[in-house]
């Protein structure tokens, strides 16, 4: 059964005031749609977690860059709606571009620092936008918990800051990465990938278990863990390497000694396709 569908604030607003009237606390799901596994999980913590669960789906024009492929993003809304019903969401809230830019719209919202590296280097004013477009949402369903994958791991580090800055009541709850068999990190653009392509992806996720065994191992020079995620990248068919970065997990600062939790990542282009990936590791005192 599918879920209910709204797509105005005045419509997800009422649904989530009468959850309330009922006694239930409120998960939200944020979603840019083509839903798959990794988003199938997110909705399952949701529905332990509380007792009404919306999905937003919204493929949000803010987050892509002009060279980005935001036209040709998949929009299988029938296929969404059919994976949120079978994993129990309460609401599907399927806003239009004017409700959430409405005429006039000048406001945004950034989370210095934390949004100029990595993914922020890569793709200028895309946090801005994801940082933009969650705070609506924040303030559009007024849910009590939220739920984000893993995967994006800067970005949930920047949605706790934005929280913990502006006050936000949303406890935002990050669920583990969920991957393919062989390692691939669950993504709406693995569609992109050819046959071959997909052959050689779980090299991603491969580099970054090699960089974390060599840490576990007892190195502590970050230069030499950000050598060897480049060169497991690069030795791979077909990949091109964007960044390998060793950050530390709080500030996203890069870092010369590996000390406490430090955040490896990746970013890898498979012909037209950039992958993302990453892993928290502890260094052993």
């Amino acid at each position: 059964m599918k879920p209910t569908v709204v797509a105005t604030v005045g419509e997800v607003r009422r649904s989530v005031a009468d959850a309330r009237r009922r006694g239930l606390n409120i998960g939200l799901v944020p979603t840019m749609g083509a839903l798959h596994e990794g988003h199938a999980a997110l909705i399952r913590a949701a529905r332990a977690a509380t007792g009404f669960v919306v999905v937003s789906v919204f493929v949000n024009p803010a987050q892509f860059g002009p060279h980005e492929d935001l036209q040709r993003y998949p929009r299988p809304l029938e296929n969404d709606l059919d994976l949120c019903g079978r994993e129990g969401a309460d609401l599907a809230f399927v806003p239009e571009a004017a409700t959430v830019y409405p005429p006039g719209f000048h406001t945004t919202v950034e989370v210095t620092g934390l949004q100029d590296g990595m993914e922020g280097r890569a793709r200028p004013g895309h946090f801005r936008g994801v940082a933009t477009v969650v705070l609506k949402l924040f303030h559009m369903v007024q849910p009590d918990v939220a739920f984000f994958g893993h995967k994006d791991g800067q970005q949930a580090r920047l949605l706790r800051q934005m929280v913990d800055d502006l006050n936000v009541p949303v406890e935002v709850r990050v669920c583990p990465t969920v991957r393919e068999p062989d390692g691939l990190a669950l993504s709406s653009r693995n569609v992109y990938l050819d046959e071959e392509q997909r052959r050689e992806a779980p090299a991603v996720y491969a580099a970054l278990r090699e960089g974390q065994a060599l840490i576990e191992r007892g190195e502590r020079d970050a230069a030499s863990v950000r050598r060897a995620l480049a060169a497991r990248v690069e030795a791979t068919l077909g990949a091109v390497l964007d960044y390998a970065e060793v950050v530390d997990a709080k500030t996203l600062q890069p870092i010369e000694e590996i000390a406490g939790e430090v955040m490896l990542a990746l970013a890898v282009k498979f012909g037209t396709t950039r992958l993302i990936d990453n892993v928290i590791v502890r260094a052993p005192e």
